[in-house]
């Protein structure tokens, strides 16, 4: 039997390509004392993975060229030499890029697959759903009667702001999305008051339109022309969460600043940017808000499923270019 793997052949300048990735067949594992072996089932791509492909510093260690990516994954223990796991349990871990992998026993966590379908655990009740969470709540502090606004709102993480945002008093959620169905989900299946479809005119213009009393809190996926509109559109000591800036990711040259933002000056707004692994003492609260609601079905969730982990590299191109409906996937 063999374990495949899928490394980073090189670094891309500009967006990515096929031909920055490897995909390699190996033998598979061993695991030694106090390990496991994982046989995995899901691997969850997302749009922080492109930072991790260049060698620029950042938050988090570059990926090493030649070596296997890693991300979040779903697997099933095969093998045990771990206290704690056994033969069978569903584990959630941090090495996905590959059909097998090899855990001590502090990287991976049990899941329990009859609480809650398990590629929720990588979505809206794992690192997705909590980034939401965290964002909205302790770093935009939104509060009831705030106007929300959500860039790249037909993601997995925008998906579920929205949803939290109006479940928890938002007088007005706004959401911008890269296509006309996705704008209709955004409205018709989870609750936007509004949405547009940024392709169709300048974000500012259709942002004034449908927040025509302002914006209170902008949670940004999106960065760019959104963040600029965002800001024309900000009320007085409005908040900007800054969780993510894809149309930026795949600039060869730095993006000009948002042209406005002097604006911080007269209307007195917080712009933060933040990481889910700050956020982590939020879990229980989190968990204990969004897990019931998931399982009455009163928050929803999409997914975009891809077939085998030699597409993973196309599922993680798809993504980039807002191929996606909900959280992106590959089932091994």
């Amino acid at each position: 039997m063999k374990a495949t793997e899928v490394r980073l052949a090189s670094r891309p300048h500009g967006e990515p390509t096929p031909d920055n990735f490897d995909i390699v067949d190996v033998e598979v594992p061993s695991a030694g004392e106090g390990q496991m072996l994982v046989r995995n089932t899901w691997i969850s791509v997302d749009p922080y993975m492109r930072g991790r492909m260049s060698s620029a510093k950042s938050y988090a260690a570059p990926y090493e060229v030649g070596k296997v990516m890693h991300g979040g994954a779903l697997g099933e223990v095969v093998e045990s030499k771990a206290d704690g796991f056994a033969e069978g349990d569903i584990v959630l871990h941090g090495l996905g890029w590959r059909t097998h992998a090899v855990l001590d026993a502090n990287q991976a966590t049990v899941v329990d697959p009859d609480a809650a379908p398990v590629t929720a655990y990588l979505g809206v009740l794992g690192m997705t759903g909590l980034t939401a969470y965290a964002g909205l709540v302790d770093v935009a502090l939104q509060a009831p009667g705030d106007t929300v606004f959500v860039s790249g709102a037909a993601g997995a993480v925008g998906s579920v702001v929205g949803q939290l945002a109006k479940r928890r008093g938002a007088a007005k959620v706004i959401g911008s999305a890269g296509s006309d169905d996705k704008v209709r989900w955004l409205v018709d299946e989870l609750g936007f008051d509004a949405a547009f479809n940024y392709k169709h005119a300048p974000v500012a213009e259709q942002l004034a339109a449908a927040a025509t009393d302002g914006v209170d809190v902008y949670f940004d996926n999106v960065g760019g022309d959104h963040l600029e509109a965002a800001i024309d559109s900000l009320n007085l000591h409005g908040r900007i969460a800054v969780c993510g800036m894809i149309s930026q990711y795949n600039l060869t040259e730095p993006g000009a600043a948002p042209r406005n933002l002097a604006q911080i000056i007269a209307k007195r707004f917080t712009m933060r940017g933040f990481l889910v692994a700050d956020h982590v003492d939020a879990r229980p609260r989190f968990l204990a808000e969004v897990a019931p609601l998931v399982a009455e079905g009163k928050l929803k969730y999409s997914e975009t499923v891809v077939d085998g982990i030699r597409q993973a590299p196309q599922a993680f191109l798809d993504l980039m270019i807002g191929a996606n409906t909900g959280k992106m996937l590959v089932r091994l």
